[in-house]
């Protein structure tokens, strides 16, 4: 099993508390996969969300494959929602701890497995401001040990 990563959400690494992950698929089409395998495809700003027990990202960006003969014609869909694949159980089990401890789902990388696009998208929790500057002091430390070595 090789996995290829294709795009990463750094900012949601700073910005939450990662708790726990889940593989899923996503459902894209034809010209969308082709752009993706061009590297044309970015999790930036981008979120989940769970709506009538089916999962969805919402903001992901596809950039319109130029080579297809239907390239502009159905408008712009590079920021479409576009749909997970998750199993039911593991929708309900997000669902629920999502609704009762005030949590967010946020996408935070896309590979490859063999020839299928899986995103992995994390239950997170919003860190405070103070969080933050101590990953960044937490960061600035690491590297100033890492160029002394």
């Amino acid at each position: 099993m090789d996995k290829k990563l294709v795009a990463e959400n750094k900012r949601a690494k700073f910005e939450y508390e990662l708790l726990d992950r889940y593989e899923a698929g996503i459902v894209l089409t034809g010209d969308e996969i082709k752009s993706v395998r061009l590297g044309h495809f970015s999790l930036v700003d981008s979120y989940a969300y769970i709506k009538d027990d089916e999962c969805f990202v919402r903001n992901s960006y596809i950039k319109e494959y130029s080579n297809s003969f239907d390239a502009g014609r159905y408008g712009d869909n590079s920021r479409r929602d576009r749909k997970l694949l998750l199993h039911a159980d593991e929708i309900a089990k997000i669902k629920k701890k999502i609704e009762t401890e005030h949590l967010t789902l946020v996408p935070t990388c896309a590979y490859f497995v063999d020839s299928n696009l899986k995103v992995e998208i994390a239950i997170a929790r919003g860190k405070k401001l103070y969080d933050k500057r101590e990953t960044l002091k937490k960061r600035a430390m690491d590297r100033k040990r890492d160029n002394i070595e």
